[in-house]
């Protein structure tokens, strides 16, 4: 297949972000089913301290592109990735589907006619097509989508959802690449502004003890705040707890939630819809709970109990009381 794999690096404040390395990976798999060349790009105002770590295992070449500005400025970037594009002719651009690349991708992949995709979860080929997968009618659906016709296609993907990429892996060349862009800039960068931290980030505990539907009512929440305390866990729920208004968003896991990959993820009471499955199989060992023994749940699970989440519960607090 002609054309190739270009992968487009995020950093920010002096770091390159692990969506970069997670683009990597997938764009690894993309590159090897298609027979196509694999290119990381970094623009950056000095991208050459980037180059090392994208030299992943896959990588064929790093591409140093040299903004006029300190931090992100969409405009900049669109005007860099569309010479990008015209120069490498790609036939798949990856970048993050993050706040920076959201300033440019979307008005970018308009303007030129390029084939595209947002908030992708799964990317493959198929018969030399390719296909992808994301979240449909309120993460409700899983849509597949394929892009005839299109010579390239651009992707935004959902951080979180590919393992990260050896940083280094491989030693391919360098090569900076000059572009056109004098006057690209049309804002200033003025500060970063820190959001409101909530009161917990599941995306960082190493233990999620995770509840669905199966806790039945909103005053046995409880039980299970005190049962994660006493095993070390944070307490993660899935999306119907969230739409009860039981629990904040911020605890949701899932296609339409947070991507979570713990050490360990207790699923207690969740049957294990695919939106859910999206958001949690990236942990290491998931342990599932659940009175049914065809929960799809099971399907993902290392180890799994056909039992009753609220005996279990009970069961775990008095061994470890």
């Amino acid at each position: 297949m002609s054309g190739g794999v270009l992968v487009l690096a995020e950093a920010r404040r002096g770091e390159l972000r692990e969506v970069s390395l997670e683009l990597l990976s997938l764009a690894a798999e993309l590159s090897r089913a298609a027979g196509m060349a694999l290119t990381a790009a970094v623009i950056d105002s000095t991208p050459e301290r980037f180059a090392p770590a994208l030299g992943a295992a896959g990588v064929g070449e790093v591409l140093t592109v040299r903004a006029p500005v300190e931090h992100f400025e969409a405009h900049v970037w669109e005007r860099a990735v569309e010479q990008l594009i015209d120069s490498e002719q790609p036939a798949v651009v990856l970048c993050g589907h993050t706040i920076d690349a959201l300033g440019f991708a979307p008005a970018l992949a308009a303007r030129l006619r390029l084939g595209f995709a947002s908030d992708v979860t799964a990317a493959s080929f198929d018969g030399g097509a390719l296909r992808v997968r994301r979240g449909a009618y309120g993460e409700k659906l899983i849509a597949e989508l394929s892009f005839p016709g299109s010579d390239c296609t651009l992707l935004t993907v959902r951080p979180g959802i590919f393992p990260a990429a050896e940083a280094g892996g491989a030693s391919g060349p360098v090569r900076a690449v000059e572009l056109q862009l004098d006057g690209a800039a049309r804002t200033e960068h003025l500060e970063f502004v820190e959001v409101t931290e909530s009161d917990v980030d599941i995306t960082k505990a190493e233990f999620l003890l995770s509840i669905g539907r199966g806790v039945e009512d909103k005053d046995n929440i409880p039980r299970f705040e005190q049962l994660a305390g006493q095993l070390g866990a944070t307490l993660s729920v899935s999306r119907p707890l969230v739409d009860a208004g039981w629990m904040p968003s911020a605890r949701q896991v899932g296609q339409s939630g947070k991507t979570v990959k713990p050490r360990v993820y207790l699923a207690m009471g969740i049957s294990g819809a695919v939106q859910h499955l999206a958001g949690m199989r990236g942990a290491d060992t998931i342990i599932a709970v659940n009175s049914d023994p065809e929960a799809p749940i099971f399907g993902v699970a290392h180890y799994g109990a056909v039992a009753d989440m609220f005996e279990v519960a009970d069961e775990l607090a008095d061994a470890l009381s």
